[in-house]
């Protein structure tokens, strides 16, 4: 519905109070950027998979690729930015493609990312790094995290549960953690990890 791949029959979604069925269609999917759980790279150019309609000079790109903690590994690449990416990133990690996405996202300076299980598939270690480098970059933007791991969503604003389709809690974490039979404060407890701040 955010994207509007599918129009609502009943209904809106509002961003700052405007219904987005009256915003381009355009305008308001180059207003949101998703980093999504299969990270969603092409053959062809590192260069072009950060930045795809060559908006950005190589100056911007190697900042953004800094920001991701990427920019001393794409040095040691062949031909750097134009290093060949294989088909769907086959030839780099997937904490490297989400990096890439990340470093897509943060380029396109967009005021809404929509995270989608963006670390389901990668090791602990990883997880924690993105995490962290979405912590320290994204700040000041709104960001939508669909996630599975407790822990990526701790230091959340706002948590909304979901079970079958429906909202069934939403608050802060330190309020849904107060719930003694909450779902939230259950799924916590069954995961045993460290509770919100």
């Amino acid at each position: 519905m955010l994207f509007r791949l599918v129009e609502m029959e009943s209904g809106c979604v509002e961003i700052d109070g405007v219904d987005i069925r009256k915003i381009d269609l355009k305008t308001l999917r180059q207003a949101i950027a998703v980093i999504p759980q299969d990270p969603m790279l092409f053959s062809g150019g590192l260069r072009r998979n950060i930045d795809p309609y060559d908006e950005y000079t190589n100056k911007e790109v190697w900042t953004a690729l800094e920001r991701v903690h990427m920019s001393e590994f794409v040095k040691k690449l062949p031909l750097e930015l134009e290093f060949v990416v294989d088909d769907r990133g086959s030839n780099l990690s997937v904490g490297q493609r989400q990096l890439v996405c990340i470093a897509r996202a943060l380029l396109q300076s967009t005021k809404i990312i929509v995270m989608d299980e963006a670390t389901a598939n990668i090791d602990h270690e990883t997880d924690q790094f993105i995490q962290q480098t979405i912590r320290n970059e994204f700040q000041d933007r709104t960001v939508l995290t669909i996630a599975h791991r407790l822990d990526t969503i701790m230091d959340s604003d706002m948590i909304v549960v979901m079970e079958e389709g429906c909202v069934v809690e939403m608050d802060s974490p330190k309020k849904l953690l107060e719930l003694q039979d909450g779902h939230f404060s259950g799924l916590v407890q069954k995961t045993g990890i460290e509770k919100a701040q």
